[in-house]
């Protein structure tokens, strides 16, 4: 799942990620039969294809699993039609919240996420009512430790290989390095890291908040948590993303 904040521990992330592989594989093989159905099985002639294998492999997916997903989403023309739908509301406190679905069931769907936020004290809006806080950016992500091991490599040095790819932005966080693109721009960024065999924790197009809301009750932090857990529990929730200043995990 992407972004209930900013990635300041990313390995925190990780952690949650692992325990929750099983949901993350599903939403991925979900992308890779939108992806081989809208261009094609070849990821030579398929950006879209590309960037969700990559995705795939920054979670860790073996790459039989990817393979066969391809496979079978080209040879299966009955397979389920999925749609991408963003619910867009508010949590405790007016903290914005996205919530953005891979469905074959916009009922089951709806249904989930105004349950979420019912039960968190929230509000699901009309489209558009908190979109204007957030940015479509190209966000990657790589990790400090793992460039160590697998590529070492000074920081200035991958800065300059970012922005010359094309990249807008570069920031050093404490346990990873975020490269920042604009959704154009992204394929060509992350495919000039891969060539030079960077390790990416996580590379995808995401929603990043331009203005950020502070909560410090505990009863909304725990509303805003619960909101959050139960969106994670459906299969049918690609992203979420809010715009709180911080973290529900530091506590």
């Amino acid at each position: 799942m992407s972004g209930h904040s900013k990635f300041a521990n990313i390995k925190h992330k990780k952690e949650r990620n692992d325990a929750k592989k099983g949901k993350i594989f599903t939403i991925i093989g979900r992308e890779i039969v939108i992806a081989v159905k809208e261009g094609g099985p070849d990821p030579d002639n398929n950006s879209k294809l590309r960037d969700v294998i990559a995705k795939a492999k920054a979670a860790n997916m073996p790459n039989d699993t990817i393979d066969r997903g391809i496979k079978k989403a080209a040879g299966d023309q009955n397979a389920d039609n999925y749609e991408h739908i963003t619910y867009e509301g508010y949590g405790p406190g007016g903290v914005a919240i996205i919530v953005q679905t891979l469905t074959d069931n916009k009922n089951r769907t709806a249904a989930d996420v105004r349950s979420a936020f019912t039960k968190g004290q929230g509000n699901v809006g009309t489209p558009g009512c908190v979109s204007f806080m957030f940015e479509e950016k190209g966000q990657i992500l790589v990790d400090k430790e793992e460039l160590d091991d697998e590529k070492p490599m000074e920081a200035d040095d991958l800065m300059m290989l970012a922005l010359d790819a094309g990249a807008d932005d570069f920031h050093d966080e404490d346990d990873c390095y975020e490269i920042i693109t604009s959704p154009d721009d992204f394929s060509a960024v992350r495919e000039a890291l891969e060539k030079e065999g960077i390790p990416m924790a996580q590379a995808d197009v995401v929603m990043l908040p331009v203005t950020k809301t502070a909560l410090t009750d505990e009863t909304a932090r725990g509303n805003l948590r619960r909101i959050l857990d139960l969106l994670d529990e459906s299969d049918d929730v690609q992203n979420v993303y809010t715009n709180l200043d911080g973290d529900l995990d530091e506590d």
